[in-house]
């Protein structure tokens, strides 16, 4: 079986990406592969971003004499094992990196901590505190309009009673004086 490397066609029209293969001669372009070395993306801005290949492994299947297509042969001799472009595409790819906008870090979740039996005893005594005062409060609150009124009132008629009381005092002494 003659074996080559080859680019495989991905993508959808107009937009096309590629999978550097390994793949058996015989093989229809976009059929069964051996093995995938890399990819090469025409589509991105930077010339020496396009390609990524595993090293290793193109260095292997070229030394148990797989033989590239033109234009692979071309990506390897730039960015292969003994590449001449490899400190260029090491620069685009940290530009890429750079250029590309990213989401702020996610914010941690909150941790709830299990309390233990006697934490869960005083909790729920502070809590049935809680719900006595919320009643004593929602009993206050149940108060209407009227009520206040007639609280008012009363008021009112308790001091009125009291300067009456006081200005009989007071009539009494004058009275007793004279």
């Amino acid at each position: 079986m003659a074996v080559r490397i080859r680019l495989k066609r991905l993508g959808r029209r107009h937009r096309p990406f590629y999978r550097v293969c390994a793949m058996d001669s015989r093989a229809p372009r976009d059929g069964k592969v051996i093995e995938e070395l890399g990819v090469y993306d025409p589509m991105i801005r930077e010339t020496d971003a396009r390609v990524t290949l595993n090293q290793e492994r193109v260095s292997y299947w070229l030394g148990v004499g797989a033989q590239p297509t033109e234009k692979v042969q071309v990506l390897i001799n730039k960015y292969g094992p003994e590449g001449t472009h490899l400190q260029q595409q090491s620069e685009a790819m940290e530009r890429l990196k750079l250029s590309k906008p990213t989401a702020p870090p996610a914010e941690p979740l909150p941790t709830f901590e299990e309390e233990t039996p006697a934490e869960e005893a005083a909790s729920d005594e502070a809590a049935a505190a809680d719900e006595g005062a919320s009643e004593e409060s929602v009993a206050a609150e149940d108060t209407t309009a009227d009520d206040v009124v007639a609280e008012e009132a009363a008021e009112e008629e308790a001091a009125e009673e009291e300067a009456a009381e006081e200005e009989a005092a007071e009539g009494d002494s004058e009275e007793e004086s004279e």
